[in-house]
Formats: C-alpha cells, sequence, structure tokens
C-alpha cells in the first residue's frame, strides 16, 4: 500500500510541475474549461459530455506524454542533433494531430448548438 501512495504521490507531483511549468498545458486546461462551462451552457446530452470529457483526458494525458519524452531527451542529450529533432517533432506532432481531431469533433458537438441558440436554421 505504501508503494501505490508513494506513486500516486509522484504522479500528483509531475501534474503540478506540468501546470507550473508547461504554458502549453495551461492553455489545454483553460480551454478544457471552456468546453465544460460551454457543455453546461449549451445544454449538450450526456453522451456528448462523455466525449469531451473523454477528449479532454486523453488530450491532457498526450500533453504529458509529449512534455516527459521533451524533459527527458533534454536531460538524456544536452547537444542538438538531427534525431532529437525528429523525435521531439512527432511527439508534438501527436499532439498536433488529436488537438485538430478533438477540435473537429467540439465543432460538431457545439456549433449546431450556437446556431440554434442564435436561432438560425439551415
Amino acid at each position: 500500500m505504501k508503494k501505490q501512495f508513494y506513486s500516486f504521490k509522484n504522479a500528483v507531483n509531475g501534474l503540478f510541475w506540468a501546470v507550473k511549468t508547461q504554458l502549453n498545458f495551461r492553455v489545454h486546461l483553460f480551454l478544457s474549461s471552456l468546453a465544460i462551462v460551454a457543455g453546461l451552457v449549451l445544454n449538450i446530452s450526456q453522451l456528448e459530455f462523455l466525449i469531451v470529457f473523454i477528449l479532454i483526458g486523453i488530450g491532457l494525458a498526450i500533453e504529458l506524454l509529449n512534455t516527459s519524452i521533451e524533459e527527458a531527451i533534454d536531460a538524456i542529450h544536452k547537444n542538438w542533433s538531427d534525431e532529437i529533432k525528429i523525435a521531439k517533432d512527432t511527439s508534438a506532432a501527436a499532439m498536433l494531430i488529436f488537438a485538430v481531431s478533438a477540435a473537429i469533433i467540439a465543432c460538431l458537438i457545439f456549433i449546431p448548438r450556437v446556431i440554434k441558440l442564435l436561432n438560425f436554421n439551415f
């Protein structure tokens, strides 16, 4: 039980470190908060909220993985190289692909409700 406690404590420490030091992570938290508020204001369905929360969780996890890859590489190799650039760029590309996909899904959920709220009809 003690081992699990320290494992959990280390994970929480990593989360707080990311919030404190990583601008991109804070941006993701802010946009995630906006999505939750928009979901409440626009009265999205329970299933749509589930989708939003899954996207938020995966997005934050990918951002943390991207950061951990970059930090590990920086700790191991202080000098620039093509291989390091490729590793960092492809790690960031994973986040980019997910973010674009999540934004498209969010548009599919939120735009029809915004249009309805503004009394526009298709």
